[in-house]
């Protein structure tokens, strides 16, 4: 229970980089067919970069043996630090780019993946079955952009910025967490 417990605090961590990013989206106004194709093509990106990141370190964690599980989560860590300064940047919401089609969809699904990378990276030293893990992450990523898509108008950049800044926050905790489970042998 508590290794589903940590896929969700997982999933739900990631999903607020997608909620920000979404949020974005809406401001500009999005038709109702189009937030299908959005939430699908965040979901994508989410789930692919996780099962490229679990391959990464599935490979490391041969090589390297208990200590790539410390390493996956010391990643988390850093990744979550990262989106932390980059949700304090002036630049994290200032992209032009039409983000629900084409290019700019492709871009912001990539921009919003990268942190899946780190993910997977480390998800298969939480506990939990990978196709388990990457079903939460995508109903989370879907449901993240309806949200985020939906509230977009209402909460203009105040909440874009502060979602990303949440996001990463929340992953630098649960790398923290996780790293103080497996040193206390807790999870």
């Amino acid at each position: 229970m508590a290794a589903v417990l940590k896929v969700v605090f997982v999933a739900l961590s990631l999903s607020l980089d997608v909620f920000a990013v979404s949020i974005g989206v809406g401001i500009r106004g999005v038709p109702p067919g189009v937030k299908w194709r959005i939430g699908i093509a965040f979901a994508c990106a989410e789930v692919a970069m996780n099962v490229i990141g679990a391959a990464l370190g599935l490979a490391a964690g041969r090589f390297l043996g208990d200590i790539a599980g410390y390493i996956g989560f010391v990643a988390l860590v850093a990744l979550g630090i990262y989106m932390i300064r980059e949700s304090r940047s002036e630049l994290s919401g200032a992209s032009k780019l039409d983000l629900s089609k084409g290019w700019g969809l492709t871009v912001a699904s990539l921009s919003i993946s990268l942190d899946s990378l780190g993910i997977g990276f480390s998800i298969l030293y939480i506990g939990v079955p990978l196709a388990i893990s990457l079903a939460v992450i995508a109903i989370c990523s879907v449901c993240s952009t309806a949200v985020g898509l939906a509230l977009g108008e209402r909460l203009g950049n105040f909440a874009e910025r502060y979602a990303a800044f949440l996001g990463g926050l929340l992953l630098t905790l649960t790398g923290l967490a996780f790293i103080a489970l497996k040193i206390f042998h807790l999870g």
